[in-house]
């Protein structure tokens, strides 16, 4: 087959190889601004406006720029092309299956299809690995004390053997969630993504663990809070309630003189660490009024504050 003349496409676009994503983009937008053939009076636009877009076509996957990489190795721009030993009978030149548009030989000879180019044995994998797969993972509190299995489902996406994307399909799967799971955590399922292309391994599942709010606590890392309503007289005089927690409830006493916002804890109440062991339950103290009083209480309140003679801003005076 007749050579093809190797395209540098950093130079194309004037970057260097080092160059960063949003460098790449920022490039390409201007060379695209300048030649676009609508707009632009300068010679050989359409020639440059293409040029620009394919080596931004090439550069912008991940994917493809890794390929892009091991080949420019192997030629100078504008130089007559062969590639590297093996290549072109691995399925380099005119690979076909992906749509490349109006975009050169030399491009539709390395991504032509997604399964050729640079590789088989003596570089990657001819096969292309399948596409990872990411989604939020709602979580209730109680879930994560638990050693059951929670039922998911999720999208993953399938390609052909060009590596054009078809379809979506369902995918039903029952995970367990690790104990000491924090909210935010990304855990991965390794070979539960797409499926691969050319006997390509499977991509992974990652799980972004979303604690749901509770209704009740909130949460500290591995410790959990709840606030505890009181009467006024229960600080004051003291008092034992029953505290919720994740698995049933404990007895809790409140001592005589407790103090409103004050915070008690209960060791083993929280939630579960990488340790395997239970963090604390903080409980917070809330003095709450009585809404409606009648004359009676109001006069006992009035008993009380003359009795007391307490001034809670003495502090204020000094």
């Amino acid at each position: 087959m007749p050579p093809m003349d190797f395209k540098d496409y950093y130079k194309i676009l004037g970057v260097e190889p080092t160059a960063d994503d949003k460098a790449i983009k920022a490039a390409y937008r201007k060379l695209a601004r300048k030649y676009h053939p609508d707009v632009s009076k300068e010679k050989d636009a359409e020639a440059k406006f293409k040029d620009a877009s394919e080596a931004y076509e090439a550069l912008k996957s991940a994917d493809k720029r890794a390929e892009y990489d091991d080949l420019r190795k192997y030629g100078q721009h504008g130089q007559p092309f062969q590639g590297p030993p093996g290549w072109q009978s691995r399925g380099g030149y005119g690979g076909g299956g992906e749509d490349t548009g109006d975009f050169s030989d030399f491009f539709s000879s390395i991504f032509g299809s997604r399964g050729n180019g640079f590789g088989g044995a003596q570089g990657r994998s001819a096969g292309r690995r399948g596409q990872d797969v990411e989604m939020e993972l709602p979580v209730f509190l109680e879930e994560t004390l638990s050693n059951e299995s929670k039922p998911i489902n999720f999208q993953v996406p399938q390609y052909n053997a060009a590596g054009q994307h078809v379809s979506n399909t369902t995918k039903s799967l029952n995970v367990k969630i690790p104990a000491g799971v924090a909210d935010g955590e990304r855990i991965r399922l390794k070979g539960q993504g797409a499926p691969g292309i050319g006997g390509g391994t499977h991509g992974d599942l990652y799980l972004i663990i979303k604690f749901a709010p509770h209704p009740k606590f909130d949460v500290e890392g591995e410790n959990l809070i709840i606030t505890l309503p009181l009467a006024p007289w229960e600080l004051a005089l003291g008092t034992e309630v029953a505290v919720p927690t994740l698995t049933g409830k404990i007895n809790l006493k409140v001592p005589a003189g407790s103090q409103n916002g004050q915070r008690m804890r209960a060791k083993g109440h929280g939630l579960m660490n990488k340790a395997g062991q239970r963090g604390y339950l903080f409980v917070q103290l809330k003095a709450v009024m009585p809404k409606n009083t009648d004359d009676e209480v109001k006069a006992l309140w009035q008993e009380l504050a003359k009795k007391a003679a307490f001034d809670p801003r003495e502090t204020w005076s000094s």
